[in-house]
């Protein structure tokens, strides 16, 4: 699993700059460079009408990647230790991307 921080916070599912969910997926099949990738997870919480009360922020979860130009994607899975999404103020996935993504 890998871990990972967001600073995605106007996500549905970010809180406290981790994800809520158990897996997620990067975009970015054509990907030279970060600004060609994307969370394809994300979700706008507009107007904060849901700060995932019922949900608990995961540390590290699976990320599937459609990155395939990425030195850590191996079969359309992240194989790093770490990654970032970054993107705060997104108010879609297009808005959002793996600051971790490195060309082969």
């Amino acid at each position: 699993m890998t871990k990972l921080d967001c600073n995605v916070t106007n996500c549905l599912h970010n809180c406290d700059n981790h994800c809520c969910k158990q897996a997620i997926i990067v975009d970015g099949s054509k990907a030279k460079d970060c600004c060609d990738t994307c969370c394809g997870s994300f979700d706008e919480n507009r107007d904060g009408a849901f700060h995932n009360l019922f949900k608990t922020p995961e540390s590290r979860l699976e990320v599937d990647c459609e990155a395939v130009n990425c030195v850590y994607n191996r079969d359309r899975h992240c194989e790093a230790d770490h990654i970032g999404i970054a993107g705060d103020g997104a108010s879609d996935a297009s808005h959002t991307e793996c600051a971790t993504f490195q060309m082969r």
